[in-house]
């Protein structure tokens, strides 16, 4: 009996150290501990390199956002300068040579492993070094890659120094486009017998509510100088982590091959994806020689078939699905194009509350932490490459590296993507300018040709094609031979060619690629109407930096071009404001959508004697507010949108009028409104019968600021910043919604990352901590650094400051 117990004893220990031996994670976040240097700095590549003095930040950053140093021979506001290369079009921001420096040492038991760096994107123009030595480069700003530091790192325990060089010069883009190393950054270490970077795909060609055929592909490497033989497992787990199918394969790999093994699995009653039901499912792959994993991956992925024809239209899981989509460009707003996960996610919540089911990722691909929220809260996507190949929309654009770049960007993007089921379209260019010459239509065959061959699933392929402006002399018809190359075929802005191009090519699957909001209610029309026209993506689903003002209004009296000059910053077109709020042009989407019975807008008052001019892109300058005092008594534009077939309007019980509405009207009736003070009432009526009402109240004097936390509880694991809104209120609590004043901030417990406000023309620092209101809003958000209490008080004068907590967890 006591040699059994010695024996156990024995056994426990050992089990206890096996248990305690330190196991390398494959991945590990790179994000935090960079040396910053907004600056060109010469030999900043070499390890030896003295960065001492240089700033010490964490990944995400976008320099582009950050107040620039004082200046006296420009005018410069906040990141805003009249010396930006881009101007209007990247919302008078600066960009500029900047160097990254991380260093960093390997463990004992790293040694043998094969170490790679992965960037999910850095704007512009990359340079990387590891220890002096350059790995290569990589210009274009929104694509994932990697290098492999093997051969260049130190042994364990001594310093690495890992240098990036960022070199966003000249006028590059349309947009407000960022600079800097602007979304996460990974180490990646495996065995030299390894599984590749974006080296699993995965595909479910068979989807009944009985079954799902899943295929895995996995591409493996052998990075020895041996043979080797192992066992290659698969397992398929649910979203509770229950495994639902598993399958191994014996594989044998000789010295140095590379090659994909496949897998087909099958599940039985399978939880569907989609927007109302985003059910995900994860796939573990592992490499296992003997009782020792040598690699394994794991790989989110959704259960969905997708079925696309002019005569049925778009068919998800066998149900037809009509796409309310948006286009959104890549900037987080105030905190410029910085992918922080909370940001990502909660702007594709915010379009998802907003009604929205689709989301065009306008001009480029996205994060993959946008792709995954989209996964995650069910979202569909069209995915898209480029916006423009090889003729400039600007000089230094992307048009320099497309010839000899295109090719690995495409594999970047597809190889990254393939596998989120929120990705239904790909598209591979915007609004291109050789779209219909010969040598555009050569390049869309290759760009199609190449996504088919890496995306197994089959998804369709598009481009955006718009009208020719950019190429005069030709007409409509000189698309068609565009169009035939298409699987779907995007329209920008030509819902009036809808009919009649069905009318000549009856197997067209048309989508509204761009629309403007004023043009909502004619969109969606034809996409009820008829099958073959399958969505509509307003341009834009939520506001961006850049392109400042093409939504703006004007008077008759007004000298403003196509994009309105300083100080205008914000495109003003997003049905969605950047602070993530409701435009006046969602509320009339409300209504299109059948999301809202009835919505009521008041349209400021216009100086004597102007008219105003409304953009192609923009809205009236109308809001939901009932506080006018100095236009007592003159007459106010209200506007009433709903599907209700007649609206009354009352004013303090008085009936102003009684108006019909019908499709005729585009869904709204109008009024002319003595402004009195008090309770505007529209009510809607159908049948004679009063079906819905809305209330505008005129709301008191400011008397407190109001401090609203998005979340009262958050998680350092799974976020990462924390938003506070911010609105003044009366004595009574109701918003003051026409108050502009300063409010200034003190916080605890977190890191001011950004403050701002919706005005598209106002432009301010976002790191200092005050900002004005605007229509009585502005917002706060805080970077998380610890666990405990984030407190933000807001001050103004005259006002009782306002406090809000939130918990970290």
């Amino acid at each position: 009996m006591k040699d059994f117990s010695a024996f156990s004893l024995i056994l426990i220990a050992l089990s206890l150290l096996s248990c305690s031996v330190k196991k390398t994670p494959r991945e590990e976040n790179l994000n935090s501990g960079w040396k910053f240097l907004r600056a060109e700095a010469e030999n900043a590549q070499l390890a030896e390199f003295n960065d001492a003095d240089w700033r010490i930040l964490n990944l995400p950053h976008d320099y582009s956002i950050e107040d620039l140093p004082v200046s006296s021979d420009s005018k410069q506001i906040g990141p805003f300068s009249e010396k930006s290369a881009g101007g209007a079009s990247t919302g008078h921001v600066t960009g500029g040579t900047a160097w990254y420096r991380k260093h960093f040492t390997l463990e004992k038991l790293e040694s043998g492993k094969l170490v790679k760096v992965l960037f999910d994107g850095v704007y512009m123009d990359a340079d990387v070094w590891i220890n002096g030595h350059h790995l290569g480069k990589h210009p274009y700003g929104y694509t994932a890659f990697y290098f492999d530091l093997t051969e260049f790192l130190n042994p364990p325990g001594k310093d690495n120094v890992l240098a990036v060089r960022v070199n966003n010069e000249g006028k590059n883009s349309r947009w407000y486009s960022g600079s800097g190393i602007y979304r996460e950054v990974k180490l990646i270490r495996t065995d030299p017998l390894h599984i590749d970077i974006w080296g699993v795909t995965l595909s479910t060609p068979e989807v009944t509510t009985e079954k799902a055929v899943v295929n895995i592909s996995v591409k493996i490497i052998n990075g020895t100088a041996e043979k080797e033989d192992f066992d290659l497992v698969f397992r398929l787990k649910d979203r509770n982590g229950k495994t639902v199918a598993s399958a191994v394969s014996k594989v044998e790999f000789n010295q140095s091959e590379t090659r994909s093994i496949h897998q087909q699995m099958e599940i039985s009653s399978p939880s569907l994806w989609s927007p109302v039901s985003p059910s995900l499912y994860t796939a573990v792959v592992e490499i296992k020689d003997g009782r020792k994993t040598a690699d394994w991956q794991e790989e989110k992925f959704g259960i969905r078939s997708l079925d696309f024809s002019a005569e049925k239209g778009f068919l998800l899981n066998g149900k037809p699905v009509e796409l309310k989509g948006g286009c959104l460009h890549h900037d987080n707003g105030p905190l410029g194009s910085a992918t922080f996960r909370s940001a990502e996610y909660r702007r594709v919540k915010t379009m998802k509350e907003n009604g929205f089911n689709a989301i065009r990722t306008s001009h480029n691909p996205p994060s993959k932490l946008f792709l995954d929220a989209c996964d995650e809260l069910g979202m569909l996507v069209m995915d898209e490459s480029f916006d423009h190949w090889q003729k400039p929309k600007n000089p230094q654009d992307y048009h320099r590296f497309f010839n000899e770049w295109w090719e690995k960007d495409i594999e970047a993007m597809v190889l990254r993507d393939r596998n989120h089921p929120s990705v239904i379209i790909w598209s591979v260019g915007n609004e291109i300018q050789e779209r219909a010459d010969s040598s555009g239509l050569a390049i869309f065959i290759m760009l199609a040709e190449k996504v088919r061959s890496l995306d197994p699933s089959g998804r369709p392929v598009t481009q955006a094609v718009c009208e020719f402006w950019d190429n005069r002399g030709k007409t409509w018809d000189d698309t068609a031979p565009v169009f035939a190359q298409l699987d779907v075929h995007g329209y920008n802005y030509q819902w009036r060619n809808y009919e009649p191009d069905h009318a000549k090519f009856p197997e067209r699957i048309m989508i509204g690629t761009e629309s403007v909001p004023k043009e909502a209610f004619e969109n969606w029309q034809q996409v009820e109407k008829h099958p073959y026209v399958i969505g509509d993506f307003v341009w834009t689903g939520m506001d961006y930096l850049g392109e400042s003002g093409i939504g703006h209004t004007k008077t008759d009296k007004d000298t403003i071009g196509f994009l309105p000059p300083w100080p205008w910053y914000v495109a003003n077109c997003g049905d969605i404001s950047i602070l993530g709020d409701k435009k006046p042009q969602m509320y009339f989407r409300d209504v299109v959508w059948r999301n809202s019975p009835l919505e009521m807008l008041v349209h400021a008052p216009l100086p004597e004697e102007r008219k105003e001019i409304i953009s192609y892109w923009g809205w009236p300058e109308e809001w939901k507010c009932w506080n006018w005092g100095s236009h007592e008594g003159l007459p106010v534009k209200v506007s009433v949108y709903t599907r209700c077939q007649q609206v009354r309007l009352e004013l303090n019980g008085q009936v102003i009028g009684t108006k019909e509405v019908s499709d005729n009207t585009n869904l709204a009736a109008r009024f002319d409104v003595p402004y009195q003070p008090g309770e505007l009432v529209a009510v809607g009526i159908s049948d004679g019968k009063e079906v819905t009402r809305q209330v505008l109240k005129t709301a008191g004097n400011p008397y407190r600021i109001k401090v609203i936390p998005e979340k009262e509880f958050l998680n350092l694991r799974s976020e990462d910043l924390a938003y506070f809104n911010i609105e003044i209120q009366d004595e009574n609590g109701q918003a003051v919604p026409n108050i502009q004043i300063p409010v200034e901030f003190e916080l605890t417990g977190g890191q001011l990352q950004a403050v701002a406000n919706s005005n598209p023309k106002e432009m301010h620092s976002f790191q200092q901590p005050t900002v004005n209101t605007f229509r009585g809003k502005c917002q706060v958000i805080v970077r998380l650094e610890k666990q405990g209490e984030i407190r933000v008080i807001a001050k103004g004068d005259g006002l009782n400051s306002g406090e809000g907590k939130a918990i970290v967890q």
